[in-house]
């Protein structure tokens, strides 16, 4: 095994590594939270990362979307594969230039162990816990917003709707670039524990304030009103990802 992992395998043993080296890992979105899950998560040596987004490197993205330097206009997914090959060849990157919808996603995330959620909108967002829960896949959650910021793992119940059962007015929040880049290495280390077996963030909300450095959790459970978690809903539909994504069918 490459000396490249070394100081990792002091910590997770090599058992470990073999298992990163196996692992499958869906990335949803190549911004400024998506930056930093897949230069870490391809420097930890994940053996394949899957790399969703379909929009392209804009200049105003450089001040918290790191690995896409020199790559203004270049579809983000396509930029990142370029930075993971030349940070680590070892890993191997699907690309998927385009954005995930109700009728790809069951498809796309099919094929994965884990999902990490980074997108720029809130639809994707319930889109992909909906389909993680059905498929019975973990997926890693966070959000950003000036200096704060949230994280969450789902593991089954309770899911991102137990918490946020409808989305609330979407606008475009200004951003501190290493806040983004704070909550994705959270993001990418969650990740990282659920290849190991390890204990995550499954029913605990982390919250951070950077402007005052105060980090807390909140406990969160089961909505039994969650047409997720109650096993309600049935499958992916289209009616149920539109205003404020709330679920109107269920099969």
């Amino acid at each position: 095994m490459s000396d490249r992992y070394i100081r990792q395998i002091s910590v997770i043993g090599y058992d470990g590594q073999k298992r990163l080296q196996k692992a499958k890992i869906l990335v949803v979105g190549a911004g400024g939270l998506g930056s930093s899950v897949i230069a870490y998560l391809a420097a930890a040596g994940v053996g394949k990362l899957g790399i969703m987004d379909g929009d392209v490197v804009e200049e105003h993205n450089l001040q918290r979307q790191i690995i896409h330097g020199g790559n203004v206009g270049i579809n983000k997914a396509e930029s990142a594969k370029l930075f993971v090959e030349r940070l680590n060849p070892d890993v191997e990157v699907e690309v998927y230039p385009f954005r995930i919808t109700p009728s790809n996603v069951m498809d796309i995330v099919g094929d994965y162990d884990i999902v990490v959620s980074c997108p720029d909108n809130l639809t994707t967002r319930y889109v992909l816990n909906d389909a993680c829960r059905l498929l019975g896949k973990p997926i890693v959650h966070a959000a950003i917003h000036g200096f704060e910021g949230e994280a969450m793992t789902v593991i089954g119940t309770p899911c991102y709707r137990c918490v946020f059962p409808r989305a609330r007015s979407e606008e475009k929040p200004g951003v501190i670039g290493p806040v983004a880049g704070l909550f994705g290495c959270i993001q990418a280390v969650e990740a990282i524990k659920l290849v190991l077996g390890m204990e995550v963030l499954s029913g605990r909300l982390l919250r951070a304030d950077l402007r005052s450095m105060e980090f807390y959790e909140i406990s969160i459970s089961n909505n039994p009103e969650c047409p997720v978690c109650s096993g309600r809903l049935k499958g992916i539909f289209e009616e149920n990802y539109v205003n404020d994504c709330r679920v109107v069918r269920f099969e």
